[in-house]
């Protein structure tokens, strides 16, 4: 009998390529058992440990460092203890594949920073350990070192992540050095002291740092990493990393990072690549190992132990730091071998054609399964911009076993419109459709706007309203139409992202309540300036500027969801659309939501279907503390009534609805 995945049977337009997602699933539980074999071990999550066998360790009789370096004719430990200067007494001995130095305890002490001078045929270069814990940069030199991190008291863990009963995300993602107003880089305790606070009032349940694994250049935002399982040493110590997660535990928050393992900077003293003279050790040889967009190298993911770096580095993250997941960028690029780079995905063939990565989806799945068998409360999601079927679908469904899916269509259908359409032609049915349009059995991520569209080059949605009055109508003794439009338009299509998204939002830090600035990292374009690389958060502070307005807004957004518990609704069900009129209603939970998107018109008595009873408005963006006008009576009960039809004659609430205005309003009897 033939095995068809659930996930085949859930959508018939997957028939024909039912046979490659039951041999995807084969490949996948072959290389497991294979793995299992050859290591020896009984599960996945024993796998992923190699770090405790490789990189710098210490025991009772001494230090041990242990580096897989295959075309290595000879290793050598240098720094400061022999200037630098490989030496005899500090050599490895090959064993196998892999090298081994053993030195006595008083070797190495806590601090001290050591790189690997490693010869191969024909060459030979200093190299920061793959598998180092910790990495730091000269001032001076701007030279990468390893640094012995062994204090005599380790820290000491105060709280345990407590997952709530029924979680639903709602993401606040933040980058560590930018948080800080101060024109600087952040660091760790900082953003413990002035940003995880905010983070905790505005009702947000899940931190999603950015830039955690080392990476040499400030300006690639994180995602050029050269040292994997080293925390960024720019923010601060590794111990003070485990302070914010801690304090984030403390406050019930979930902590999850950024992990990139979709490609790795070219840098070679302190990256990997090369890293034993070849260029293929940890990479594909030739052009496939060079990514074409982003100038880094791409994994071979079919390799044994790159296999086992990349899975025991998720392992590291959770077990060290107590992250609880991840969010794996760049998944397009891994999945394709084209990258996914000019591809047209109009139809279900683009996925199933043979231009697929297979060992790249086999590690996923893989990953998947050992990050929930470590910790079963752990939470993945996929940065996954093609919509590749089943990446948020169980391996037993036939999926690529990720618990969610961004939603990664919304943000360039926000920005479509606001490009492209005059507001008298914003379309309410269209928008419930493309931002509705999901697979029913994923799970999904709904945001308007990532760091993404903060960069410079692009635009956030708030700069894409107000443009240049963001500089002088921004008070809220200004009377500024530009400013009005921008604002209202700001509030409703957050609150459309979240109260359509499928299982759980996030937000950028500072897009909550219109940041006025880009981001645009330091560099020798903007003579390495820091005015752009930062959070103004006394704006949203100054409660004479309408930012604050923003800010409160999105923060009675955020509370109504989370007390609401909206996401246990996974669905919105469509009441009314009038295209003419603009005006749109569904309900969702227990809560009717009604938008009027035009620009000039008001509606009196309007009808909207709903349950019989009686509402009262739990949410009005025209609430002047949201930046309103305050033509809503949020006081009223309001009592539905027979609408008069011949037919059909169904229960409708007559509602007052101003322009560019949402009501939220709550069945109460």
């Amino acid at each position: 009998m033939k095995i068809v995945p659930e996930i085949v049977r859930n959508d018939s337009w997957l028939q024909p390529y039912a046979e490659v997602i039951v041999q995807r699933l084969k490949k996948a539980r072959a290389r497991e058992q294979l793995l299992l074999k050859v290591e020896n071990v009984d599960a996945l999550v024993d796998l992923a440990s190699q770090h405790h066998f490789y990189g710098l360790h210490k025991g009772p009789d001494g230090w041990v460092l242990r580096e897989w370096a295959p075309n290595a004719t000879a290793l050598f430990l240098i720094g400061p203890f022999n200037q630098w200067q490989k030496d005899a007494r500090w050599s490895f001995v090959r064993v196998a594949d892999y090298w081994q130095l053993d030195l006595p305890g008083d070797a190495l002490r806590h601090g001290d920073l050591y790189r690997i001078f490693i010869e191969w045929e024909g060459g030979s270069g200093d190299r920061v350990p793959a598998w180092c814990h910790r990495a730091v940069q000269d001032e001076k030199t701007k030279i990468f070192s390893a640094q012995v991190w062994a204090p005599d008291t380790p820290y000491l863990w105060k709280h345990e992540c407590k997952p709530a009963e029924t979680y639903y995300p709602l993401i606040y993602e933040a980058h560590i050095g930018m948080a800080q107003e101060e024109g600087k880089v952040g660091t760790y305790r900082e953003f413990q002291d002035h940003i995880l606070p905010r983070v905790i009032s505005a009702g947000y349940n899940t931190l999603q740092l950015m830039a955690v694994q080392e990476h040499p250049y400030y300006g690639s935002f994180g995602y050029h990493v050269a040292n994997f399982f080293a925390p960024s040493s720019r923010f601060g110590t590794p111990d003070a990393l485990k302070e914010l997660v801690d304090a984030a535990h403390g406050a019930g928050l979930r902590v999850i990072m950024d992990i990139v393992h979709s490609h790795a900077v070219k840098n070679e003293i302190e990256g990997l690549s090369c890293y034993d003279g070849t260029t293929y050790q940890f990479f594909h040889d030739g052009p496939r190992g060079e990514h074409p967009a982003w100038d880094s190298r791409c994994f071979d993911y079919s390799k044994r132990q790159v296999f086992l770096f990349l899975l025991s580095n998720c392992r590291y993250w959770m077990e060290e730091f107590r992250f609880d997941g991840f969010r794996f960028d760049g998944v397009t690029s891994m999945v394709y071998l084209d990258h996914g780079l000019g591809r047209d995905f109009g139809d279900y063939s683009a996925y199933f054609d043979g231009g697929q990565d297979e060992d790249a989806l086999i590690y996923l799945m893989l990953a998947n399964r050992m990050i929930h068998q470590f910790n079963p409360g752990a939470v993945t999601i996929a940065e996954e911009m093609s919509g590749m079927p089943g990446m948020a679908a169980s391996l037993e469904a036939g999926g690529i076993g990720f618990d969610y899916r961004l939603a990664m269509g919304i943000p360039d259908y926000w920005i479509r419109i606001i490009k492209e359409k005059k507001d008298e032609a914003w379309n309410v049915e269209e928008m419930y459709y493309e931002l509705t349009r999901r697979r029913n059995d994923e799970q999904t991520i709904g945001y308007c706007e990532s760091h993404d569209q903060a960069l410079v080059g692009d635009k956030t949605i708030i700069f894409r309203l107000i443009d240049k009055e963001m500089y002088t109508g921004m008070s809220v003794t200004t009377e500024n139409l530009v400013v009005d439009r921008g604002i209202a338009l700001h509030k409703m299509i957050r609150m459309m992202t979240l109260a359509t998204a499928g299982h759980g939002y996030l937000n950028f830090m500072g897009n909550e309540f219109g940041h006025p600035e880009w981001i645009d990292f330091p560099r020798q374009g903007n003579h390495w300036s820091y005015q752009y690389a930062r959070r103004q958060w006394s704006l949203a502070d100054n409660p004479f500027l309408r930012y604050h307005h923003l800010w409160a807004f999105d923060q009675a957004m955020i509370a109504l969801f989370s007390e609401k518990k909206v996401f246990s609704d996974p669905w919105p069900y469509l009441i009314y659309k009038s295209v003419e009129d603009q005006v749109l209603a569904f309900r969702r939970k227990q809560l009717l939501f009604v938008f009027n998107f035009s620009p000039s018109k008001s509606y009196t008595d309007y009808a909207i279907e709903a349950q019989p009873g009686k509402y009262r408005i739990v949410l009005s963006s025209d609430f002047d503390g949201f930046g309103g006008f305050n033509r809503v009576d949020t006081t009223l009960i309001y009592f539905t009534m027979k609408a008069g039809r011949e037919y059909y004659d169904p229960h409708v609430l007559k509602l007052y609805i101003p322009n560019r205005v949402v009501i939220v309003m709550e069945r109460v009897g």
